[in-house]
């Protein structure tokens, strides 16, 4: 792994490569000067797998930093640091993000080793598990409508658990592609070009069916879970939409009560009577309807109060990390408030360590789902990870 450290305090960098020395890493450039920075990772001699950047620094801060670096061809990852207020820091964070930018994570000064250990664990994760990479979509539409039709498009499950119990009661479906040249792809790569094609449809349909199979397959193991499946309200259009899915459900000899469609919105809606019509009879007729990503985009208070949602769902932004960050605790806290006096089940999602568990667990959340408790799985490993978690789970609800 080749580092490339960016500070303007000659001492800051010498501390923070003695202590990626100490966890057994080696700076190869330091660099007080943005500018310096930028030449070295332009250069075609120079290969670097991490950046680790300040914010405050002069002639060019490391806002402008993370501007020209999003237009290099092959960025390398990110780590920002700044002993500026938390606030700005996350803010820095977010517009990296929105550059495309791989964040590993943000250092507050001063930072300790545990902190630092965190960020770079997280290097070798997504060294070792491509599918976590978020690049972008390099499909067309034909490739991804053969794949459709080949049957390579594949459900992995991520598990809901009862934060007050350790219980799991639910998993999330999340569509993953079996390339038979690029191995397992992520979501990122390829919903949007199936979204633009008008295939998110008939990828929908594939989800949706695969789902309430494995469901109907647990079901008949004993495990009486839902599944959640998701759906943008961009796909919202066909007000038969609820006998569709109704359909699909008593096909595979479920209730609709076993099944939540989590709904994302990545557009505001031009005219929501098609969407208010079907998510309100999806509701008569007993699916459960989740709000995703509460908090983010369009997903917000003018959506709790037009539609009929019975679950919200924290977006992981507010989530990783409330512990420790009095704002994201202020908006976690206040949006498991708005959800109680509203009767609706709260998930926490983006549950990444014992400390989000906790938080999670001491504000009144209903159920939590991330890496900590587990990550999203082909449906036959379940039972194994159920093992595993019944002992795991012991030891986070000693009262059970």
């Amino acid at each position: 792994m080749k580092i490339l450290l960016l500070d303007d305090d000659p001492f800051a960098l010498r501390l923070l490569e003695r202590q990626l020395a100490n966890i057994g890493i080696k700076v190869e450039h330091a660099c007080e000067h943005a500018e310096q920075a930028l030449e070295l990772l332009c250069s075609e001699s120079t290969d670097v797998d991490v950046v680790f950047c300040d914010l405050q620094m002069p002639h060019m801060d490391g806002v402008e930093f993370l501007r020209n670096l999003a237009i290099i061809a092959e960025p390398p990852a990110l780590v920002l640091v700044s002993g500026e207020d938390p606030r700005v820091l996350q803010s820095a964070e977010r517009l990296a993000r929105a550059h495309h930018l791989h964040v590993l994570g943000t250092l507050h000064k001063p930072f300790d080793m545990d902190s630092l250990r965190r960020v770079m664990e997280r290097h070798e994760a997504l060294a070792n598990d491509p599918t976590l990479t978020g690049m972008q979509s390099v499909y067309g539409a034909d490739e991804l409508g053969d794949a459709l039709a080949r049957g390579e498009l594949v459900n992995h499950y991520q598990p809901k658990v009862d934060l007050h119990t350790g219980r799991i009661v639910g998993v999330e479906a999340l569509v993953r592609w079996q390339h038979p040249r690029d191995g397992l792809v992520p979501p990122g790569r390829f919903i949007p070009v199936a979204e633009q094609t008008g295939l998110i449809d008939e990828l929908g349909r594939v989800v949706l069916a695969a789902a309430l199979s494995q469901l109907r397959q647990w079901r008949d193991a004993g495990l009486e879970l839902h599944v959640a499946v998701n759906v943008s309200m961009a796909n919202l259009v066909n007000l038969g939409f609820p006998e569709y899915v109704l359909r699909e459900t008593a096909g595979a000899g479920l209730p609709p009560s076993a099944l939540v469609l989590e709904v994302t919105e990545s557009r505001l809606m031009k005219d929501v009577r098609a969407p208010l019509d079907i998510l309100t009879r999806l509701r008569l007729k007993r699916i459960g309807l989740s709000i995703d990503d509460f908090g983010t985009g369009h997903s917000s208070l003018a959506q709790l109060r037009d539609l009929p949602f019975d679950e919200l769902k924290i977006d992981r932004g507010f989530v990783h990390g409330a512990a420790a960050d009095a704002s994201l605790g202020a908006i976690l806290e206040n949006s498991l408030r708005l959800a109680r006096q509203l009767e609706m089940r709260t998930v926490g999602e983006g549950v990444e360590d014992k400390a989000d568990w906790d938080y999670l667990a001491a504000s009144g959340c209903d159920l939590a789902q991330g890496y900590f408790i587990g990550r999203p799985m082909p449906g036959d490993r379940l039972v194994e990870w159920l093992d595993d978690w019944r002992n795991r789970s012991a030891a986070l609800v000693p009262s059970r």
